[in-house]
């Protein structure tokens, strides 16, 4: 990406529109310099210039919640950036999904804010939480429970108790679990199926 012939303000700055890779819902708004423009191409962190601190700041420096990069877009003016990424934990710094509330969320916003969460159980676990329980009975206990929820969830439809979409919500929660407990998210899968559908 060509950085230097982007327009940026008087202050050499521009601004970076943060988009859920997956959900596509909007997570937050920034500035960016060349500077904080260059570190996140560099190392994967989204990084922006505060203006408040007049220095650069990564996103979850502070809080851990990090927003690593996927792709960069500009505008037809080149004046404005899009920046897809994947949260680590919420983006906003009271602890939501997003900076912005919406009444109305996009249906993959759910994966995403259940999948930031496994993954705050997972770095930073509680008592009595069911998912760090989960993640600290190891790899073969979540297998154990996605293979149970996937036979409940082929037994609901054939018996057609009413219950296919429940046990449809358990088997993947559970394979969220799973994937994450092996370091992979749902939009790894949702890559894979695009894969398969441009053969």
């Amino acid at each position: 990406m060509d950085i230097e012939n982007l327009n940026y303000d008087d202050r050499g700055l521009i601004p970076a529109i943060i988009q859920d890779s997956i959900s596509f819902n909007v997570l937050m708004l920034g500035y960016m310099n060349k500077d904080s423009l260059q570190k996140t191409l560099n190392t994967g962190e989204v990084t922006f210039f505060s203006r408040s601190k007049q220095r650069l700041w990564t996103k979850g420096e502070t809080s851990g919640n990090k927003l690593f990069l996927k792709l960069i877009e500009f505008d037809c003016d080149k004046d404005a950036l899009l920046i897809k990424a994947e949260q680590l934990g919420p983006t906003c710094h009271l602890e939501n999904y997003s900076c912005f509330k919406s009444e109305k969320k996009n249906s993959f916003s759910i994966i995403t804010e259940l999948e930031a969460v496994i993954d705050k159980r997972k770095d930073q676990p509680i008592e009595k939480s069911y998912v760090a329980s989960l993640l600290d009975r190891g790899v073969k206990e979540i297998a154990k429970k996605v293979t149970e929820e996937a036979g409940e969830t082929s037994i609901a439809a054939v018996t057609n108790d009413g219950r296919l979409v429940d046990e449809s919500a358990d088997l993947l929660f559970h394979l969220l679990v799973l994937l994450k407990n092996q370091n992979y998210s749902f939009e790894d899968v949702l890559k894979e199926l695009n894969n398969r559908s441009s053969n």
